[in-house]
């Protein structure tokens, strides 16, 4: 055998040794991630792997137990409610530390730290957003408030307890593939999750495409494009409710039609890290007098995009005054959805625009002074450092105007601003404290609790609906919202004075809502709140159809019981579907249609109207529509498809149903005039290819063609992490509402007999390791439409055989 030089051999094994610890693009270290001591083997749990632990911590006042159930959901008790909050904290590091602090890191601009160069514009996006600016006015606001302050000052420390415990191997996956640890926890974190969540749900608005849009539409065109109130409205609020004069009415400026006029040039503005549009939730009550038990019951499920680790964290906290069970957010303090022994508590988005755009006049490229009021105004200019791994720190100049930041400006450009200066006002960035919210509805025993407490929920804005056992049931639209003058703010409006400010809020009292109605039940799905008599104008991005199925189904029930509930929450029926059908059977030419295309047909016409997974019209009908849709637009639409903009669906059905010969359904690049049944049948014969492309396949059922993924936060950079192929239904307009990756992330049916009885489910599992069987083992239960039976411990009930492992947590 021929032996090599030691000089060459030495030089192979100092190489090796390199190359094993250095990440090479965006392979880990391969060294470290493959050491059996301190790598990715380390991450492996054994299925019986036992979760009993005793800590000593000089922190707690007097300590606290931890009981963890069969599905590792742990029941905290404490004689010292600070003690609880520490241990959450503690808890939410333990299982989900590296998905809480990503999620603060993306927040705040600090992706380019992980990923280098190619997160940067991302992060000069949320930096020039304002989103670490509305965290330290959030930050400053909860420390003005003792109860806040103690409360966060708790949780960090129990996150930072977890943070101080942790070897290299014990370090989460992603830790060890994306080659970075920890840092220590703080309260503006805390502050920071809540405005990701505030871009989330209160940041899809639309001012810069509608701004782009003047150069092809008249605003009368952009009424009939984009109209405020939908024909088949079924709102929040039920009809026939009578709203007081309003308390403020804001001046439109005299001026103000110059912004409906049409742009002299073409712009084309728009936003590139938009929401996700589907953003949104159901959520209901119905009053004793319409269940069989006699007492309410309150059913949640937020829509948000689909993740592992969960974006949710099930828990019990227990204390003096306290004994509160639901779910958490793991990043912040207390229980977001859920019922104590008095009241139950859920959340739907309001869809309420409160972003607005402002044109600034910068004096010269220093960005120091801007014209406002007719003077030179001097901006606030703040210094964002961002770190990007293996490059130089990047240096970005922000100026700060009366309304806000310059989320753009010659410096920072999307596809083609231009260089112009446009300033976002953003209700996110008002000092708020939405945290104690949450604490008081922890605590909240009554109606008058409930209705204190959600006062301090100013962004994003939610519907939060309620119940107790003493029989109340309820719901607010609760936000501080913008007063605008009509159609103030659906366009990027002049900065130079002062005209096109803000003038006020809505007063709270004045925020739709409602108490005890006479229907005996209360929904809300997205849908506008309130119908056309509303004193105010509430632009948004409203839904509808959710919510004409839920109302129609609860209007019919009667003798509810939480099964019909769990029934109404796993809901498949189509009601957008059951609009359009008619239409279509109307206008189709059947006589036109080959074999295979009636083939086609057929299962349409004999569809159910259920999007169940195994059913194929659901298929067939999403892709004639979608299809019809872009036969309808395209032509008048032009380049501002390319920028996301794109009429509801609702729009096009129901401009129809109210004139079939509406103008935009003829395609005016054509030299004859197409007709609705041109369009309709030219549509479906357009769609048959790729039905019989897609049933070769076998994906022709609806299930199959969405193919419902529940991904790793890292989406397909971690597809290995990720639950593929479910065997679910819904899907858009659905109350069911699953569609690829985004759904109901969780659900809950609460009763609010003297026993509380409640049913809660989501897709994910307790741990936020890959490596553990509590990773994942919820979302076949969830997929089902099964639910588990939410075990509230009594104190006291320390030997019950639920028990799996006690974690203790003593003073020192």
């Amino acid at each position: 055998m021929r032996v090599l030089p030691f000089s060459i051999s030495l030089l192979l094994t100092v190489a090796l040794v390199y190359a094993l610890n250095n990440r090479f693009g965006a392979a880990p270290a391969f060294g470290t991630f493959l050491s059996p001591q301190h790598g990715f083997w380390q991450n492996a749990e054994s299925f019986n792997k036992n979760f009993n632990e005793s800590f000593t911590l000089p922190q707690l006042k007097s300590g606290a137990s931890v009981y963890f159930d069969e599905r590792l959901v742990p029941h905290v008790y404490s004689d010292d409610q600070l003690d609880a909050v520490f241990v959450q904290g503690f808890l939410h590091a333990k299982f989900r530390l590296w998905q809480m602090e990503f999620q603060t890191h993306a927040a705040a601009g600090r992706l380019s730290e992980i990923f280098g160069e190619r997160a940067l514009n991302y992060d000069r996006e949320q930096r020039r957003l304002g989103m670490v600016y509305a965290a330290e006015n959030m930050l400053e606001e909860m420390n003005k408030d003792a109860l806040t302050k103690n409360l966060c000052d708790a949780y960090t420390a129990g996150v930072n307890a977890y943070i101080s415990s942790l070897s290299e191997s014990e370090l989460p996956v992603e830790y060890k593939l994306l080659g970075y640890e920890p840092e220590k926890w703080n309260n503006l974190k805390i502050a920071l999750f809540i405005k990701a969540m505030n871009k989330t749900l209160a940041g899809n608005v639309d001012d810069l495409e509608f701004t782009a849009a003047k150069s092809f539409f008249t605003d009368e065109q952009m009424k009939v494009l984009f109209p405020a109130v939908p024909d088949s409205l079924q709102p929040i609020i039920p009809k026939g409710t009578l709203f007081e004069t309003p308390g403020i009415v804001p001046v439109k400026p005299a001026e103000a039609d110059s912004l409906y006029l049409g742009n002299k040039e073409p712009i084309n503005l728009t936003e590139t890290d938009k929401p996700n549009p589907n953003n949104g939730s159901n959520n209901w009550v119905v009053a004793g007098k319409k269940t069989k038990s006699g007492a309410p019951i309150l059913c949640n499920d937020p829509h948000l995009e689909l993740t592992l680790p969960s974006i949710w964290y099930e828990m019990q906290m227990s204390g003096p005054d306290i004994n509160v069970y639901g779910t958490s957010f793991p990043g912040i303090p207390g229980i977001v959805i859920g019922f104590n022994d008095s009241i139950a508590w859920g959340v739907t988005n309001s869809q309420r625009d409160v972003r607005d755009y402002y044109e600034i006049t910068l004096k010269d490229e220093s960005k120091k002074q801007y014209w406002f009021n007719k003077q030179w105004t001097e901006t606030k200019l703040r210094i964002e450092e961002i770190r990007v791994k293996g490059k130089p720190v990047f240096y970005d100049t922000v100026a700060y105007t009366v309304f806000g930041p310059l989320m753009y400006d010659a410096s920072f450009k999307n596809e083609s601003t231009g260089g112009r200066s446009i300033a976002v006002r953003w209700k996110a960035h008002d000092p708020s404290n939405e945290a104690k919210a949450f604490w008081l509805l922890n605590h909240s025993k009554n109606y008058e609790d409930y209705a204190a407490a959600i006062k301090y929920f100013e962004c994003p804005a939610q519907n939060f609906v309620f119940a107790s056992k003493a029989g109340d049931i309820a719901i607010w639209q609760q936000g501080t919202f913008p007063a605008r003058w009509d159609r103030q703010g659906l366009y990027i409006m002049p900065g130079t004075d002062s005209s096109y400010m803000w003038q006020g809020y809505i007063p709270q009292a004045e925020n739709p809502h409602s108490l005890n109605p006479e229907q005996g039940f209360l929904q809300s799905a997205n849908q506008r709140p309130v119908d056309a008599t509303y004193p105010y104008f509430i632009p948004g991005g409203y839904d509808l159809y959710r919510g004409i199925t839920i109302h129609n189904k609860l209007s019919a029930l009667s003798g509810i019981t939480v099964s019909d509930m769990m029934n109404l929450q796993n809901e498949n029926y189509n009601s957008f579907a059951a609009t359009v059908r008619p239409v279509f059977l109307k206008y189709m030419n059947e006589a036109s249609l080959s074999t295979s295309e009636k083939e086609y047909f057929d299962l349409f016409r004999n569809w159910n109207l259920q999007n169940a997974y195994d059913e194929k019209g659901a298929t067939v009908f999403k892709l004639w529509y979608d299809t019809l849709e872009h036969m309808v637009w395209d032509d008048d639409l032009g380049t501002l498809k390319e920028l996301g903009l794109f009429p509801s669906e609702r729009t096009l059905i129901e401009a129809v149903l109210r004139d079939s010969a509406f103008a935009y359904v003829d395609n005016k690049n054509t030299s004859q005039k197409e007709t609705l049944a041109d369009v309709i049948n030219q549509s479906f014969k357009a769609i048959v290819p790729q039905l019989q492309k897609i049933n070769a396949e076998n994906k022709l059922a609806w299930g199959e063609h969405k193919n419902t993924t529940v991904y790793h936060l890292l989406k397909t950079a971690l597809l290995p992490f990720a639950r593929k192929h479910l065997p679910i239904g819904g899907g858009q307009h659905i109350v069911n509402a699953t569609q690829h990756s985004h759904g109901p992330s969780w659900k809950m049916v609460v009763q609010l007999s003297a026993e509380t009885d409640a049913y809660v489910v989501y897709p994910g599992g307790q741990s936020g390791n890959p490596g553990s069987r509590y990773y994942d083992q919820f979302v076949d239960t969830w997929a089902k439409g099964d639910y588990y039976r939410a075990w509230v411990m009594k104190k006291g009930d320390t030997e019950n055989p639920k028990i799996r492992y006690v974690m203790q947590f003593k003073k020192a």
